[in-house]
């Protein structure tokens, strides 16, 4: 049997690329925030590693954690949620309520629509700017040339900005896109990069990656 079956030696397998990356630019893995994305396991297939200590989850689908999320969090109240999917300007209030880190803000309607959420409920969530480096608009994100103006229309808004976020082309080396997200975040005083997924984190991290959003390394391939 494959010990890498188990979800302890799968999170503890992560995290040692997370050091052995880290390491290797001379940084320190507890910069890194390893993101343990849990959209469409239930919540059967997620205690296992919050059992084996994971504390850091994301999700794509407000509906989704909604449903499984209050349940688990009862559990294990000091996890924290980060919503790392496409936002809805109509979720904005479900979101802020339900989540703790948001890594999607991409529009000036959604900044909108997150100030008014964050004014009535009183929660200043963090928040991570999608920037579209390849003009894939199917992926949603901001357009490089936008993401001056949306930043000062969410700082503004009193919108906490923590840094960007991208999902380079799946077709493509991950390592320019990574790099290019640096230069961006250098650029407008950001330090937050919320880059890297299960095939490509540890070249995110040797990149600067602050936040690792990673799946099927930890969870497996679903069925």
């Amino acid at each position: 049997m494959d010990t890498l079956q188990s979800p302890s030696a799968r999170l503890t397998a992560v995290r040692d690329s997370i050091a052995t990356a880290a390491k290797q630019s001379s940084r320190d893995p507890d910069d890194v925030t390893l993101i343990a994305i849990s959209k469409l396991h239930d919540a059967g297939a997620i205690r296992p590693l919050i059992a084996t200590g994971q504390r850091v989850f994301g999700e794509n689908r407000v509906q989704e954690a909604a449903e499984k999320w209050p349940e688990l969090r009862e559990e294990a109240p000091d996890i924290s949620l980060h919503l790392v999917g496409q936002l809805q300007s109509n979720k904005a209030q479900d979101a802020v309520e339900l989540f703790d880190v948001i890594h999607s803000l991409d529009r000036p309607s959604l900044v909108a629509a997150l100030a008014r959420a964050m004014d009535r409920t009183g929660r200043r969530l963090p928040c991570f700017v999608q920037v579209d480096l390849a003009n894939e608009p199917q992926k949603g994100g901001c357009a490089v040339p936008d993401l001056p103006t949306l930043l000062a229309e969410a700082r503004a808004a009193d919108i906490p900005v923590v840094g960007l976020m991208t999902v380079p082309p799946l077709d493509l080396q991950p390592a320019p896109w990574f790099a290019l997200l640096g230069k961006l975040a250098d650029d407008h005083g950001l330090t937050g990069l919320s880059m890297g997924m299960s095939g490509d984190y540890s070249t995110a991290v040797t990149l600067g990656a602050t936040h690792v959003r990673v799946g099927t390394a930890l969870f497996g391939n679903r069925a």
